[in-house]
């Protein structure tokens, strides 16, 4: 019954509202698949990590680090090794040896900054829906009133008849606002609290790489 009177809603809802709930729908859809690629690459992420993580413990030196990081191409640490490395190979070939490990430390410090960007890619767009939705929400639901007075005023009676259309369309745009924003809100925060625990991975790791960067050219 709940899904007739809703369908009936949309078939008799104006141009305008129609229009905001169309827009409202386009925010949840792309929210959703933002959602659903984040989640898969996110786990993705965390595996690669801790089997890059065990990989480069064990390894015995930078070029067994950096095989061992070939394995595991989505781990973002993996991009952070490269920074680092790369960095390592410019000193050594410039100069034979590692002159400036201020250098190298800024290098891991980029790399972490770019694998903390592309994690972070599109999450700006959950964060406007969150926002947005529930007022674009809001504005349908100020059409429905203003719909609903424009048909009190027409009938000439305050009766039930003449204000429920206008006054249905006001809460189902407010639904699909709040529908909108509340799943969108839910994961932005979530999914911003991996990204802060996976900078913590790197910032952590980056302190590994100098270890074993002291170690393989002690003299």
């Amino acid at each position: 019954m709940s899904q007739i009177s809703v369908l009936d809603l949309l078939k008799e809802a104006s141009p305008l509202t129609f229009a905001v709930l169309l827009l409202l729908l386009v925010f949840s859809v792309v929210s959703w698949a933002i959602i659903f690629s984040k989640w898969n690459s996110f786990r993705q992420a965390r595996n690669a990590n801790s089997g890059f993580l065990r990989g480069f413990r064990d390894a015995n030196g930078l070029e067994a680090a950096v095989a061992v990081g070939k394995r595991f191409r989505q781990a973002p640490l993996t991009g952070v090794l490269v920074f680092g490395f790369e960095e390592l190979d410019r000193q050594l070939r410039m100069r034979g040896k590692v002159a400036n490990k201020a250098a190298v430390e800024r290098s891991l410090q980029l790399g972490i900054g770019e694998e903390v960007a592309r994690l972070e890619r599109h999450m700006s767009w959950l964060a406007t829906t969150a926002s947005v939705s529930p007022f674009i929400g809001l504005f349908g639901t100020v059409l429905g009133i203003i719909s609903s007075f424009n048909a009190l005023g027409h009938a000439g009676s305050a009766s039930l008849r003449a204000v429920a259309p206008g006054m249905s369309e006001a809460l189902v745009a407010t639904a699909a606002g709040l529908a909108a924003a509340i799943p969108a809100a839910i994961f932005y925060n979530y999914f911003g609290y991996v990204i802060r625990e996976m900078g913590a991975r790197m910032e952590d790791f980056s302190l590994e790489f100098m270890n074993l960067t002291e170690r393989h050219f002690e003299e």
